[in-house]
């Protein structure tokens, strides 16, 4: 774009104060020299078609949808990317001439900051929780080759739900265990991941995981980016395993929306300073 026209992109939330990303992608696009803005949008549920709407007619290249919406912007979709399908949820939306096209990038972004420390293919994974982002990451994860996905969840309908999708929907097996009391993790798993919220700052609490099983060698990886260095994380680390922050999981997420929206690989460092420099 030249002149005094930019390129919108955003995110739909509620609340839309609590989301760091618009300092992510802000610094992003103007490190490319790029016309592109990022703007947070405080969208209750009852407005989110206005918002959709919104979005078309001033040509916006795309936004988030964040909590609460990532289910109910199904609803205004014209497509939907094959995975995003699977997870039912979509976090980002694509518009080309007003056809919108989801993606779920919350997966994606994940198996690629995994990817850094192991290749998931042939790797046995358990995920704590059964909420949107364990839906995605155990999703993405199967389809990028783990062999199993076991979920550990309190809620047993969520957490059996998420496990047939795993092994109806993907190559991976799926199975379930009921969180009570302290998770003890099997011999045989090399990847553990909290994709709770267990441990968002200022809490301090970590998830009920028996730390004698936790082994070395074993990836550990949390989805809570605040604290980068959760409390999980340091007793994991403790017992000598490979750990994973969430930072690499939101950076890799914003880089592959800004690349469906504009077409550029922006630049991974930047993102992460400036999502560090916002945590702080």
């Amino acid at each position: 774009m030249t002149g005094f026209l930019a390129d919108l992109t955003g995110s739909f939330a509620t609340s839309a104060a609590q989301n760091p990303t618009v300092a992510v992608m802000e610094a992003a696009y103007s490190h490319a020299g790029i016309d592109v803005r990022y703007i947070n949008c405080e969208v209750p549920p009852e407005r989110l078609g206005d918002a959709v709407r919104g979005a078309i007619g001033m040509g916006w290249l795309g936004f988030n949808c964040s909590i609460p919406h990532k289910v109910a912007i199904l609803d205004y979709l014209d497509a939907m990317a094959p995975s995003a399908g699977i997870i039912g949820a979509v976090n980002c939306v694509i518009n080309r001439d007003g056809h919108l096209t989801g993606e779920n990038t919350d997966g994606q972004g994940f198996v690629r900051s995994l990817q850094t420390v192991v290749d998931p293919t042939g790797k046995d994974m358990v995920v704590l929780g059964a909420g949107g982002a364990a839906r995605a990451i155990a999703v993405e994860s199967a389809l990028a080759g783990a062999r199993s996905i076991t979920i550990v969840n309190r809620t047993v309908e969520r957490g059996t739900e998420l496990a047939a999708l795993v092994s109806d929907r993907t190559p991976a097996t799926g199975a379930f265990v009921h969180w009570s009391g302290t998770y003890a993790v099997p011999d045989g798993v090399d990847i553990l991941v909290n994709a709770t919220s267990i441990g968002f700052h200022p809490s301090t609490e970590t998830p009920d995981v028996d730390d004698a099983t936790i082994r070395p060698g074993m990836v550990v990886a949390d989805v809570v980016a605040n604290p980068p260095d959760t409390a999980f994380l340091q007793r994991a680390a403790a017992r000598g395993a490979t750990t994973l922050q969430g930072l690499g999981m939101l950076v890799n997420q914003a880089l592959t929306n800004a690349r469906l929206w504009t077409g550029r690989d922006l630049d991974a460092s930047v993102m992460r300073r400036a999502l560090e420099e916002s945590l702080r």
